[in-house]
């Protein structure tokens, strides 16, 4: 039995297999109106890894997502192995709901030894101890984000930046949006879910940037957005008992639709995955 938001996490990520490469999903008891985009992303990645041949990292997860998902009904994860190899596999994960395809995810696996190393480097920001909880930044805005105060929160954040709510407040505005995250709790010692809470994450404020850099907020503005699409593109074993700052901002919108894009870096400055996000962003001017 869950007995916290992080073991619900878990024990949803722990798929009931039906054979023949089919997992079922179920969902949380939190849940937004239709099936939140990194719960079926974690739970697709940890289908397509528990078929896998040989003991292989992940390199890149893509998904295109076609239909809403319903929270009152579990999902099948439909497992292809396209490729096996000893230092390469690669799968095709459908997440089907009552006949209905809601999303078709991509993943490679690669084991191709050491080589060229360097990356971009890590913003200096204030460390996670030092900065308010989500709960705290919350305080006072329960009736104008009344979903991000009821959702599941399996992760804990702490925000480097003023979030979308609070600064629209303050009549402000900015590109970047910086998040320290970590389980709120202890994970288990498993590489396939310690990365699988990272893509659950990573799914929370790529979007935001988007907004944001026009000064607007969820809650405060009439805003629509859906995910068309998301990828991940994995550097380094995530440890995500420890906190990890997920960078993000966005390089461009237009015709209704916004990218955002996104780093993970450990605590010693390492990126440990990169993230793009296209969704269709509307804003509908006047009062909520």
């Amino acid at each position: 039995m869950a007995t916290s938001d992080l073991d619900e996490l878990l024990a949803i990520l722990d798929l009931s297999s039906l054979g023949d490469d089919v997992f079922l999903g179920a969902h949380p008891h939190k849940n937004p109106p239709r099936t939140f985009g990194g719960q079926l992303m974690a739970q697709a990645f940890v289908a397509a890894s528990r078929t896998l041949v040989h003991n292989i990292a992940p390199s890149a997860l893509s998904v295109h997502f076609i239909a809403g998902g319903d929270p009152g009904a579990d999902i099948e994860f439909h497992v292809v192995r396209l490729r096996d190899e000893r230092r390469f596999a690669n799968r095709r994960v459908d997440a089907i709901q009552n006949g209905t395809l809601l999303a078709s995810a991509l993943l490679s696996y690669t084991s191709a030894g050491s080589g060229l190393e360097h990356n971009v480097s890590m913003p200096d920001l204030p460390g996670p101890e030092s900065l308010p909880t989500i709960d705290e930044l919350l305080i006072g805005y329960e009736k104008v984000v009344p979903g991000f105060v009821e959702a599941l929160r399996p992760i804990e954040w702490r925000y480097t930046n003023d979030p979308a709510w609070i600064m629209r407040e303050k009549g402000g505005m900015q590109t970047t949006n910086q998040v320290w995250l970590k389980a709120d709790g202890a994970m288990p010692d498993d590489p396939v879910l310690h990365t699988a809470a990272m893509v659950y994450s990573s799914d929370t404020t790529v979007l935001d940037s988007i907004i944001t850099t026009h000064g607007l907020s969820w809650g405060w503005d009439r805003i629509f957005a859906v995910t068309v699409n998301h990828s991940v593109w994995f550097h380094r074993q995530v440890d995500f008992s420890e906190w990890v700052l997920y960078s993000t901002s966005s390089p461009v919108a237009a015709e209704s639709r916004g990218l955002g894009t996104g780093h993970f870096f450990n605590p010693i400055g390492e990126v440990v995955a990169t993230v793009t996000q296209e969704g269709i962003v509307k804003h509908f001017p006047g009062n909520a």
